[in-house]
């Protein structure tokens, strides 16, 4: 009997080892993988370049304080300030860390600016993590149930829709900042179109709010740029971090400029592990190995040649809604639940997921070429297609096709 805390629905599976987009289990099967950890993996697995930087850290120091100086940690801040456009980088250990620190920024920035009570638009299906205050940011009955009372001081608002953003800005005169995924992830692959991204800008800056762009899954090269906001040519006051960043090494960050630059002064908020040397190794090496192998030309390359696949293996699929997303973040939703897809691709050598209970979600490493790509999709459209035909048709699906 495992002693490991029941709070996973663990697939019957422990892998061993990796190399490249590939990972080995106890029993030496081979799976590839288009999940990288949930987009954590950023250089896949075993990379040489970063098991070195990696072995050559540890064997000099993990962890000294965050009270003396770092001087890796300001190497990776100058990184990440030179490809996110922003200022100043806090470093933590995760994206609900770096989210965290978001809220807290807004708050103080609002109550700098003398508002009581101050209050951030956010988003239904968004999801910003598992502690209290970003539970309550999140847009998920289910992530939300049994904890609470929620944290106050949010404002939820449909993605996509500018005029409710607006009306809130009429009647709410505490609203500091609106927060946003401009891909939410754990809500299905849900794409803010880019004039939405624009005139959320537009609307902040009109009322001088912070315009805070969740990066966490979204972010660090996974859509053909360093960051989806990019795409739609605009700068955000708070960028927070994680997942990717240090290709598996817990860390995360969160990055202020613009309005927000300044809010936080020593004694603010603060970190025990967060910017240790190890995680900031893994971050510079990380960061430099992606602009030296070209992985965000890789990321549109390969993700759209999986998305374009996927769309043509399953043309004509009766129960396939559509396949969407942007370069190494893809979603291919269905009609009905399909959880159990998971499962028969597991037992066929394929690792993905499935979100928001219909969306299958590929979120490969990086590093995957482009023939890998194509293995994905002569994997998974098979079984996307088993799954269509042997099970049941939803009743709404049904009497839709009565009317």
């Amino acid at each position: 009997m495992s002693h490991v805390m029941n709070t996973y629905a663990r697939l019957p599976v422990a892998f061993v080892r990796g190399q490249g987009v590939w990972l080995y289990d106890e029993a030496g099967k081979q799976y590839l993988d288009a999940l990288a950890g949930i987009a954590v993996n950023t250089l896949g697995y075993a990379h040489p370049r970063l098991v070195r930087a990696l072995t050559e850290q540890i064997g000099r120091v993990i962890h000294t304080s965050n009270l003396f100086q770092i001087p890796l940690q300001e190497q990776a801040a100058d990184r990440i300030a030179a490809i996110t456009g922003l200022d100043e980088v806090f470093f933590c250990n995760s994206g609900l860390e770096a989210n965290e620190a978001a809220i807290k920024v807004a708050r103080k920035y609002g109550h700098e600016r003398g508002i009581a009570e101050p209050a951030i638009i956010v988003m239904e299906k968004a999801f910003h993590g598992r502690s209290l205050a970003t539970l309550s940011a999140t847009g998920s009955r289910k992530v939300q149930a049994g904890f609470e009372p929620l944290v106050q001081g949010f404002v939820r608002v449909p993605l996509n829709d500018l005029e409710a953003v607006r009306q809130v800005a009429e009647r709410n005169k505490n609203v500091v900042a609106v927060f946003v995924e401009p891909i939410q992830g754990e809500g299905g692959i849900n794409v803010s179109r880019l004039e939405y991204l624009r005139g959320l800008k537009e609307i902040c800056d009109r009322n001088e709010w912070l315009f805070m762009s969740d990066e966490v899954q979204c972010g660090l090269g996974r859509t053909g740029k360093w960051f989806v906001y990019q795409h739609a040519g605009i700068q955000p006051d708070v960028v927070p971090l994680a997942k990717g960043l240090g290709s598996g090494v817990p860390v995360g960050a969160c990055v202020v400029g613009g309005r927000a630059k300044g809010v936080f002064k020593p004694g603010n908020h603060g970190s025990t592990f967060g910017g240790n040397p190890l995680a900031m190794c893994a971050v510079v090496t990380t960061l430099d190995t992606m602009k030296e192998e070209d992985l965000l030309a890789n990321a549109l390359k390969v993700g759209d040649a999986i998305r374009e696949g996927l769309v043509a293996a399953l043309a004509g699929q009766a129960g396939v809604v559509e396949a969407r997303g942007m370069g190494m973040m893809i979603g291919v939703e269905l009609d009905r639940p399909c959880g159990d897809i998971v499962k028969t691709a597991l037992a066929r050598g394929l690792l993905v997921n499935v979100t928001a209970d219909s969306v299958i979600r590929l979120l490969p490493p990086l590093v995957m070429s482009e023939v890998e790509g194509r293995q994905v999709v002569e994997r998974l459209a098979p079984i996307v297609r088993e799954f269509l035909e042997q099970s049941p048709v939803p009743a709404a699906t049904r009497a839709a096709a009565a009317r």
